[in-house]
């Protein structure tokens, strides 16, 4: 293997995804000296680079309806501080990227700042940020966080895949922007979304949270992986036998799709949508129309059949919880991001879409690498301090090595968090059957699995998978009730004893704990 790296930075982000670019422009905008770290080529990983992602886009005269709705639909969950901050801070920033990104125009000749066209975005977030002096390292997934001996992270360490070397950054200050896990669905823009950002997390000593709102699922055209999905609040479905099935609008149409299709195929006809959405669908989610011209079906005439596609905590919820308004996570020096954090304050139990979701990543985003870069340059970098790495499953097994069949693990976290039947329409002792099959499967990866070179990186991946799946069955088991998307046949109604977010985490044994005292006693 080749001569590693080694680097020092003021604040180390791992990701560069949407909320990894906000991040580091934010903590060079500070001061900082800034490294990103990303597994694929910053600009071009992610899923907003393949998206139309709108924002939670409100004037200031709208703000606190837009607020009450969003708090009422959160179920209990929400914050509207929180809300209120993400909507102050995506009006003021989506202004500050003309001259990186040509904004199309409404129809009063005005900027349209709420939606964007993914691909250009991200290329004016790397621009961006390379004109703040950031340095990008493209293909270099970071494998584990680096620790002081009083607790504090102390950077991070990973492998570039160009020539398979090793790499070491230190770091006063460390943002995960790793994104959502979507638990090897297969997904549009997915492919570098394993949780490697929450497991790194817990390792290091964070813990997570609303991991049992971890199962939204998205309708696409039957045999792609694109996953858009606006222009489906307007369809309208059919069997087999185009009968149209009575299945209303809305949030909670999931699990009516997944019941027609465990009976049988499932149709839709998209006939019902407006001309303006129409017009513009090309520009602001071009990847939406391309599979349906190469098939030569006219999406908003033809017939079309259909699947779902799980997304996990993409456009779930769960991720490493934030403990305060800069996005630190209980570790002193991590901060947390994007879909790699959790998004109960501003969605609640219910999914943030694309909207909430991208606003919040912006936001977090920024709160987190300003937040880090404060921190780093407040205390200084402690490079020549001993740094003890904190990676385990993977990389240091603690039983004798031997080979793990990697694809089967990956195989049992799409059996047991993809299926409909096992993931939509939840009951406890089907539950705890997954459970029990994950912890079989990470048993197996902690005691013997570890890898070299790339072999690493894709041990941790099947190690981070499995970890994401098992802190989500151990949450949705012990959430007794139906809570936004999160639905139990065995216990269908909702419990207001447990209006509480739930914390997650633990990597041999998985714990789980209501914040709320009264909700932890109901279930305890």
């Amino acid at each position: 293997m080749s001569l590693g790296l080694t680097l020092a930075a003021d604040v180390l982000v791992v990701g560069g995804g949407l909320a990894g670019t906000w991040a580091a422009i934010a903590a060079a905008r500070e001061g900082a000296r800034v490294v990103l770290a990303d597994k694929g080529h910053c600009g071009t990983s992610g899923v907003t680079a393949t998206a139309g992602p709108g924002h939670w886009w409100v004037p200031p005269e709208g703000r606190e309806a837009a607020v009450a709705d969003r708090l009422k639909r959160s179920l209990g969950l929400g914050d509207p501080d929180w809300m209120r901050r993400i909507l102050d801070l995506t009006w003021t920033s989506l202004p500050t990227l003309h001259g990186y990104y040509d904004f199309s125009t409404d129809d009063q000749g005005q900027p349209f700042y709420r939606g964007l066209r993914g691909p250009e975005y991200m290329l004016a977030m790397r621009n961006l940020a390379v004109d703040q002096g950031v340095r990008i390292l493209d293909h270099h997934p970071a494998l584990e966080l680096l620790r002081h001996g009083d607790g504090s992270v102390a950077g991070a360490a990973g492998l570039a895949l160009r020539g398979e070397r090793p790499w070491t950054i230190r770091a006063g200050a460390v943002v995960l922007a790793t994104g959502g896990c979507a638990f090897a669905s297969r997904l549009l823009g997915s492919a570098t979304n394993t949780g490697d950002g929450l497991l790194m997390g817990v390792e290091a000593g964070a813990d997570l949270s609303g991991m049992e709102f971890s199962n939204y699922y998205t309708p696409a055209l039957a045999g792609t992986n694109m996953a858009r999905s606006m222009a489906y609040s307007f369809a309208r479905w059919f069997d087999a036998d185009d009968r149209e099935l009575d299945i209303p609008p809305g949030p909670d149409v999931t699990p009516h799709l997944a019941r027609a299709l465990m009976a049988g195929p499932l149709y839709c006809r998209l006939d019902r949508v407006p001309e303006d959405i129409r017009r513009v669908m090309p520009q602001v989610q071009p990847n939406f129309v391309l599979p349906f011209d190469r098939q030569g079906i006219d999406a908003y005439r033809d017939r079309f059949a259909v699947t779902l596609h799980a997304e996990g905590t993409v456009r779930g919820i769960g991720g490493l919880r934030v403990v305060d308004e800069a996005c630190r996570t209980k570790v002193p020096g991590l901060f947390a991001a994007g879909d790699a954090a959790s998004r109960e304050l501003v969605t609640g139990a219910i999914s943030g879409g694309g909207a909430v979701n991208s606003s919040w990543a912006l936001s977090s985003g920024q709160w987190a690498g300003a937040g880090a870069a404060r921190l780093a340059l407040g205390q200084g970098l402690r490079a020549d301090d001993l740094a003890v790495a904190t990676g385990r499953a993977g990389l240091r097994p603690h039983r004798a090595e031997r080979p793990v069949d990697l694809r089967a693990a990956v195989q049992t976290v799409r059996d047991e968090l993809n299926a409909y039947d096992l993931n939509i329409f939840r009951r406890g002792p089907v539950l705890a059957r997954s459970a029990e099959r994950l912890d079989a499967v990470w048993s197996e990866l902690a005691a013997h699995g570890r890898g070299e070179g790339r072999a690493a990186v894709r041990v941790r991946e099947a190690a981070a998978l499995v970890a994401a799946g098992r802190w989500s069955k151990a949450s949705a088991l012990a959430r007794r009730e139906s809570r936004g998307m999160h639905h139990r046949e065995d216990a269908p109604g909702l419990d207001p004893r447990l209006a509480s977010r739930q914390r997650a985490g633990g990597l041999e044994r998985v714990w789980t704990a209501f914040e709320s005292p009264a909700a932890q006693a109901e279930v305890a």
